[in-house]
Order: structure tokens, then sequence, then C-alpha cells
């Protein structure tokens, strides 16, 4: 009887397991499956041969679903989306990554380990719990008939009155309902090829010929800077709006004094929590990458990224510094970068910071050293990924003075004086003041740089990538990211005068919102040979630039 029980205990709390941490709480099991009620009558129907053998695939099927719901359990806390079928197992293997580089080759094993284990004895375990039920149910066939048509008259009446537990239907049909949704997903997947396909086929500036591209920028030094999770709730979350907003605010101030302007939007990002490789991609192609496919499928087709227009002009050397890649990165060559710095090759030789390889002030001063900071060069467009602000966001460098970068050896004693990320975690308002803490240091790091080395031709592109964690966004499902654009030419930011975009490094709350798969043809646009409306929008701008400065004088 203890063993029935516990089976029969299994087997209902597997059916009515959600597939989402923050539903997981006790009025989720209070009840009832109607994949339970169905598969228990089929059983009782069935002769004894046909029974056995619907036994085996029926509880191999209900393990499965559960291991999905465990999936998708994962994939909400991190990407707030649940895992697909055709398109994620490829981000296993970059999960692994993330735990060995955050957590130790120990922590990898073991997750991997206990995936694998939970793999096959979930299943497993469920055939034997269907048996044991399944064979108690045959020798008491009476009893079993009756207790199933009460359980199905109760679902039916709290189906029809809708009853329901802790704000759930207590008339459960949450299986069916996946296996719906599954479905209908895999159906998507697998025609997505087809659509992406279509999309990527479509180009309004393959056939514009070189001399007619990206004449606004001729001369210029341009620098696409992404920050590593730089979302929407580190601008607007009370809990971080006012110590980012200061450091914003004083990187407006600074880099005014030095000439510069700037103006800020938002941009919507095709992922949440994770996955930055496809938003730089969408962001550099024009296309809208939010899987691992179509990510494939780009950089193995023949797309003219934002990267490759810049080389198509013959006027600027492309760059990429991409901290961190920690391997052979044969991407660089479809982006179009003549020359990559990955983490092997910006001469660091200090710690990792957790995940991050590589600290984004040493990033950003190796950049000048090796390419930036070189005479009689070329103008160059980069794309550089600063990665300070990866989570697990401890421990955290600080900043230092830019003289004693040396080759990073001098994080050694800063890194062993972090916080461990496993105490981190364990409080959700420690993980959002680590992730606030490491926005700053990220943002003073790319100012810095900016006061240090950015002369009057640098124009700087920067931009998160998506926004953060769940835990740190409270649960929001806004995927915007801030950009802004910084100039020393008034002429760089007429060009984007008819975008109604924020004076100043903070985008307004009612700043325009584009989708980020927009802004490349946007760009490209506007720093085109202009239109009239173009040069009449410049016009106007410099008028309003000019009124503004006889008012600040005379004021």
């Amino acid at each position: 009887m203890g063993t029935t029980a516990v089976s029969a205990l299994l087997l209902l709390a597997e059916l009515l397991l959600p597939n989402r941490l923050d539903l997981l709480a006790p009025p989720a099991f209070l009840r009832l499956p109607a994949e339970g009620i169905v598969l228990a009558a089929v059983l009782l129907v069935l002769p004894g041969r046909a029974r056995r053998v619907t036994t085996v695939p029926a509880g191999a099927l209900v393990g499965l679903l559960t291991l999905v719901k465990c999936l998708d359990m994962g994939f909400y806390s991190v990407l707030q989306r649940p895992f697909d079928l055709v398109l994620d197992w490829i981000l296993l293997d970059d999960a692994a990554d993330y735990v060995r580089e955050s957590f130790g080759r120990t922590s990898e094993v073991l997750a991997i380990v206990g995936a694998l284990l939970l793999a096959a004895a979930v299943p497993a375990a469920t055939v034997l719990a269907l048996m044991r039920v399944t064979e108690r149910m045959a020798r008491r066939r009476p009893q079993a008939v009756r207790t199933t048509l009460v359980l199905a008259v109760a679902w039916v009446t709290c189906a029809t009155f809708g009853c329901q537990a802790g704000g759930a239907p207590v008339a459960s049909t949450l299986d069916a309902q996946l296996v719906d949704d599954r479905v209908r997903a895999v159906r998507a997947g697998l025609a997505d090829a087809r659509v992406f396909a279509a999309e990527a086929a479509v180009d309004a500036f393959e056939n514009t010929p070189p001399d007619r591209l990206l004449t606004g920028l001729r001369g210029k030094d341009v620098l696409f800077t992404f920050v590593e999770s730089y979302g929407r709730t580190a601008i607007e979350d009370p809990a971080m709006a006012r110590q980012v907003g200061a450091v914003l605010q004083g990187g407006t101030a600074s880099l005014g004094a030095a000439g510069f302007e700037a103006r800020s939007g938002w941009l919507r990002s095709p992922v949440l929590g994770a996955g930055s490789w496809m938003c730089h991609a969408t962001l550099l192609s024009g296309l809208w990458i939010d899987n691992q496919q179509r990510y494939a499928d780009l950089v193995s087709g023949g797309r003219t990224t934002l990267n490759k227009y810049f080389r198509r002009t013959g006027a600027w050397r492309t760059v990429g510094v991409v901290p961190g890649v920690r391997r052979a990165w044969p991407e660089a060559r479809f982006f179009g970068l003549d020359r990559t710095y990955d983490s092997t090759h910006l001469g660091y030789r200090g710690p990792y910071f957790s995940w991050t390889p590589v600290p984004d002030q040493f990033t950003l001063e190796a950049f000048d050293r090796l390419e930036y900071g070189k005479r009689n060069r070329r103008p160059m467009m980069a794309e550089i990924v600063l990665a300070s602000s990866h989570q697990p966001w401890a421990p955290l460098p600080r900043m230092i003075d830019w003289q004693d970068l040396g080759d990073g050896s001098v994080y050694g004693p800063m890194r062993k004086a972090g916080k461990d990320p496993a105490e981190v975690w364990k409080d959700p308002e420690s993980v959002r003041t680590e992730y606030r803490e490491s926005i700053e240091y990220s943002l003073r790091s790319l100012f810095g740089f900016m006061r240090r080395h950015a002369h009057r031709n640098t124009v700087l592109v920067f931009l998160g990538d998506h926004q953060p964690r769940p835990e740190v966004v409270a649960g929001s499902p806004r995927r915007d990211v801030p950009v802004t654009i910084v100039a020393h030419d008034p002429a760089v930011l007429d060009r984007v005068a008819g975008w109604g975009w924020t004076p100043g490094l903070k985008p307004a709350g009612d700043a325009p919102i584009w989708a980020m798969d927009r802004f490349r043809d946007r760009f490209l646009t506007a720093f085109g040979p202009q239109h009239p409306s173009a040069a009449q929008a410049s016009r106007k701008a410099a008028v309003r630039r000019t009124n503004h400065s006889g008012s600040s004088s005379q004021g």
C-alpha cells in the first residue's frame, strides 16, 4: 500500500508540476489533472496485455513532459521564455560553459552529471510508478472504476463552475496545453528557416555603390560598443535609477566639457536575460535574431552587416574587440572584421572576474594601445564588447588609475577580495545591487576612455545588448535597452535630428523605441547621401543649436 501510495503521489505531482518556478507553490498541486483521469479510464478499459503494453509509453511520455517542464523552469528563470524543442538544444552547451567559467570545472561536471541522471531517472521512475498503480487498479477494478468516475464528475463540475485554488483552475489541463503549445512551437521552429531565408534575401542597401555609403561619416572613427546587460531597468528601476543616473549625468557633463554632445533613445532587444551574440548580430545585420538557428543561418550566409558596409567603402579599417571570446571565432570573417582581438590577444595577465575574462577598463585601454592610439592609421570602425557587467556580477573589478593597469596583474588582490557569486545569489537584493554596480563600472570605464583618447573625429555608438535576468528586472517583460550616439562634430548629430532622441547620455522615458533590427537601415540612411528632408532637418537643428547657444550666453 505504501509503494502504491508513493507511486500515485509521484504521478500526481508530475501531472500537476508547473513549468515555471514562480508558480511552484502548494496551490499548484491542489487540482484535478484531466490527463490523469483520462489515462486511468483508458487503462481500465484496455484488456490485460494491451494495458501492460500501453503503460510503458504512457509513463515515459509523462516523464518526458516532466523533463520539459524542468527545462522550461530553467529557461524562464534566465530568458523569461519556455524551452524550444527545435532550436534551443545548442544553448545547453553554452549553459555548461557559463557554469564552468562562473563557478568552476567541478560545478560544471556536477551540473552535467546531475542533468543526465535526472534525464534517465525521471522517465524510468514514472514508468515504474504507473506500472505499480495500474497493477493495483486491475486487481481492484470495481473500486478503481468508481473512483475514476467520481474524479471525472468532480473535474467536470469544477470546470463548469470555474472553481479555483490559489488563483488557478481546479480542473487542470496543464499537460494537454503543454503538448499543444509544443506541437505548435515545433511546427513554427521547423518553418522558421524558410521564413528567415526570405527575410535575409531583402537588403535595401545591397546594390548601393560604395561611394554612396556612409558619406556622412567619412574621416570619422566610429566605435560601436555593446555594454553587457545594460537594460532599461538600470536606468528606471527606483533601486538603481539614482546611482546609474548620476554616472550618466556625470558622463554627460565631463564629455560635454570636452566638446562632445550626445543623443539617446531605446531599442527593443530580441532576447532577455542572455544571448548577447544574437543581439549583436541583430543590430549589425538588420535581421531579427532571436534563436540560435537563426544565428547559425545568418553567419553561414551572405548577409552584408554594418561592419561589411563600412569595409566595402574602402574608407575604414574594421576591428573587433571581443574579450568574452575564449576560443576560435570563425564568425569574425562573416561580420567583416579585418582584425579581431579576443581575450587571449589583449595582453591581459590578470585573473578572471567570475565569467568575465578581462575587466572593461583594461579592454578599452588595450584597444587604444593595440589599434586606436596608433599614428598615421586609417579611419576605423570598431565593434567593442564590454563584458564586466555579465552575470553573475560577482566578484567585480573597480576603477583604478589608468596608468597602473600594466598587464592586468594589479587585479589579482582585487579578485581575491571580491564577493563570492554563490553568496551573492542567495539574496535577490544582493544580486540587484551587484548588477547595478557592474553597470556603473562599465559606464565609467567607457566615459573614462572617451575622455582620455577620443578626438574631434570620434563617433561613439554605445548600447545595451539585452535586459538582465528576471531576478533583476523583477519579472518585467520589457526588452528595451538604451542606445546613445556621442560625437564632437555637430554635423554628425544633425544627421539624426529627426530621430526624436533625447539630448544627453540618458534617454527619456518617452523617447522612441525601435526594434533592434531596424537600427542598421536607419543608420545607413541617416549617414548616406542626404535627401532634401534630411538636409532640411539638419538646417533646423543647426538653427536650434545656435539659438540655444545664444540663450545660454545671455543667461
